[in-house]
């Protein structure tokens, strides 16, 4: 399946211009059980992705997270429950007809060599066209309104393969937004990123949410980052989700000690950009440390 989405409708095409109301979720999954050959994953998920809003979800290496978002995206058939999409079963929609609603950027994406920004953005207007039926005109405007929202059109006609990680990872983003859909899942997309451009990815997802109303699910690895950009975090542990809810809900060191297991004070970001988690450190890390300033004494 491609890794994109549009939506279906004229009022969603045009997304930019005005925001999306937020009442039912429109992606949606339900007692969703899988996994990979014999191995579950998920046991039992229930999740209504929050509409207009950035959610995390946050857990343990092999938790789960990323089989969510796949079962969730259509790219992985569940064993059990089923995943909706505007009310209607996804696996009973056509890929197009998914393609044009929902979109996905999945872990480390790789292009094509010697393939430009502008043609990769471009690719994003696949699940649009028809041979019957072109909107060139339609597609350029949509390809440079994404590559500027992005922040990718200086190096529109470089290669790809030629930018750096951040580049790369914005040019990605600048596909999936040519697509113009209002649903966009998005697996580690600030993995091995610096952290200054781990903060500028986060920042323009966050505007996508809360100023052009799109939904976002996103997995993150970084608590923190987690709880500063997320408007809502679901933390999961061993195939379930364990808790849900704004950062200042469920950000706290009983949870982060329960899905974790990680002893960590919680305390308020003087700024007011909300939860910070600090790991405790251990007893004998501490009387090492000890001993050593010691020694230096």
């Amino acid at each position: 399946m491609s890794y994109l989405a549009l939506p279906s409708s004229s009022s969603d095409r045009r997304l930019p211009m005005s925001k999306i109301a937020a009442p039912t979720a429109r992606l949606t999954g339900e007692a969703l059980r899988a996994g990979y050959d014999a191995r579950p994953v998920l046991d039992g998920v229930d999740l209504a992705v929050a509409e207009g809003k950035l959610t995390v979800l946050l857990g343990p290496n092999g938790c789960g997270k990323s089989t969510l978002l796949k079962t969730l995206a259509r790219t992985l058939t569940p064993d059990g429950g089923r995943v909706c999409l505007d009310g209607q079963d996804i696996h009973r929609r056509r890929t197009r007809d998914v393609a044009q609603r929902l979109g996905i950027l999945p872990q480390g994406p790789d292009a094509p060599e010697g393939l430009t920004v502008r043609q990769l953005v471009a690719m994003g207007r696949f699940p649009h066209q028809r041979l019957w039926r072109q909107d060139a005109e339609g597609d350029a405007r949509a390809v440079r309104e994404a590559m500027a929202y992005a922040g990718v059109t200086d190096f529109a006609e470089r290669s790809v393969d030629a930018l750096s990680g951040g580049q790369r990872q914005r040019c990605w983003i600048a596909m999936v937004l040519a697509q113009e859909t209002g649903l966009i899942l998005l697996d580690e997309p600030t993995t091995f990123l610096d952290l200054k451009v781990q903060v500028e990815l986060l920042e323009l997802l966050v505007a996508l949410a809360h100023d052009q109303g799109r939904t976002l699910l996103v997995v993150l690895h970084d608590l923190n980052l987690a709880a500063a950009y997320a408007d809502e975090l679901v933390m999961m542990r061993d195939g379930r989700i364990e808790r849900r809810g704004t950062p200042a809900e469920v950000f706290t060191a009983e949870n982060l000690k329960r899905v974790f297991d990680l002893d960590a004070h919680v305390i308020d970001d003087p700024r007011g950009g909300g939860p910070i988690c600090v790991p405790l450190q251990s007893p004998l890390a501490r009387s090492r440390r000890e001993a050593q300033r010691e020694v230096s004494a």
